[in-house]
């Protein structure tokens, strides 16, 4: 196939991450960049050997561009996804997809009525490890998942980030759990009932620079959400609580046969272990030799191959407005003090990545039903 042009919108913390891995791809070929800081968009440009372009208008003019990869900032996603679409271009963008449910709606109305793909991070659930794990509970080696824990104590972001208030703005569940929401209704199912409480542990923050704010959202959330087929996820999100907690990132799978522990939801080279009812975790092998850290473009890789190859993508818009719609159930749940909120849209699962099979010499745990 011809690689596909890759034009990145938003030059800022991961789209060294993306432009570096999109080398590793023959799928996609990075040839322009633009930000909103024209001088931060050109040493982009520079250090990795694209164009660079003042602003998304004239990047969109730009026929290399086949795909625009969406990195701006969480309240800029669905208006630059809506502006690329609008001119033709396909679409990858960070997560989530809109902030709200009737714009991820519109943006997926929009990309069928132009005959275009619109894909969505987190793709994280390609990796190696959360294929090993996914292959594991599709295989139904654990018996029928009834349980599972998530984890996302993402700590303090004023003491790394330097415009830490955006984040706060939209708060933990939109910006890192996400990942495993993502995960849980990939590997489980799609969610049917949400309940939620959040907290403001620390209101009032003091950023690199010294300027105090005042968060915009709770720091620390409790959410239970009920996967269709009954399967309940217990998360707990905070952006109060991080390093040196033990449990960041990390998530279970439990089952009646078995339990399956997965030690990062992002890392595709992270643990995965697997022990039966009442025994003890033991390492299984990956599906493959797993890539170190993340594979950032890998989502969008899989986009462009699945449009040669006239087959769905994985990472697809439809499961990341289900997120969304979670996300917005979450919000109302805590507004609520708790009251159940329902989901009621669903997508179609992604298929396993085509190495991702259980390796015939797994232990003899591989055998439990």
């Amino acid at each position: 196939m011809k690689p596909l042009g890759i034009g990145i919108v938003g030059t800022g913390n991961i789209a060294a991450g993306y432009a570096r891995d999109i080398l590793t791809h023959p799928e996609i070929h990075l040839v322009a960049a633009s930000d909103l800081d024209p001088v931060r968009a050109a040493s982009f440009a520079e250090a990795h050997g694209c164009r660079a372009y003042p602003s998304i208008d004239e990047l969109l003019v730009d026929e290399a561009v086949d795909v625009v990869v969406n990195l701006t900032v969480h309240h800029a996603h669905y208006e630059v996804t809506r502006r690329a679409l609008g001119a033709g271009r396909h679409v990858y963008s960070e997560k989530p997809l809109a902030l709200r449910s009737g714009e991820a709606r519109e943006l997926i109305a929009l990309a069928a009525a132009r005959g275009l793909r619109l894909g969505c991070s987190p793709s994280t659930f390609l990796g190696e490890a959360q294929q090993t794990a996914a292959a594991w509970i599709r295989d139904h080696r654990l018996g029928t998942v009834r349980a599972i824990y998530a984890d996302v104590s993402w700590g303090r972001i004023e003491t790394w980030h330097p415009a830490p208030a955006a984040f706060f703005d939209v708060g933990v569940m939109v910006d890192v759990a996400v990942y495993p929401l993502t995960l849980a209704t990939t590997m489980v199912g799609p969610a049917r009932m949400v309940r939620a409480w959040g907290w403001n542990l620390q209101p009032d923050r003091v950023a690199i620079d010294g300027t105090p704010f005042r968060i915009g959202s709770p720091d620390l959330i409790l959410a239970a959400v009920e996967l269709e087929g009954g399967a309940v996820l217990r998360l707990t999100a905070s952006f109060y609580v991080g390093r040196p907690v033990k449990l960041r990132g990390a998530m279970e799978f439990h089952g009646d046969a078995a339990s399956l522990a997965l030690g990062s939801f992002q890392d595709f080279d992270a643990t995965v272990e697997v022990g039966p009812y009442d025994g003890e975790y033991e390492a299984v092998p990956y599906v493959r030799p797993p890539f170190a850290g993340i594979a950032w473009a890998r989502g969008l890789a899989d986009m462009a191959a699945a449009i040669a190859e006239g087959r769905p993508h994985r990472a697809s818009a439809e499961q990341a407005a289900h997120v969304v719609d979670i996300l917005e159930a979450a919000a109302a749940s805590i507004t609520a003090e708790g009251r159940p909120m329902e989901v009621t849209s669903t997508f179609v699962a992604p298929q396993l990545m085509p190495w991702a099979s259980i390796r015939e010499d797994v232990t003899q745990a591989s055998e439990m039903p």
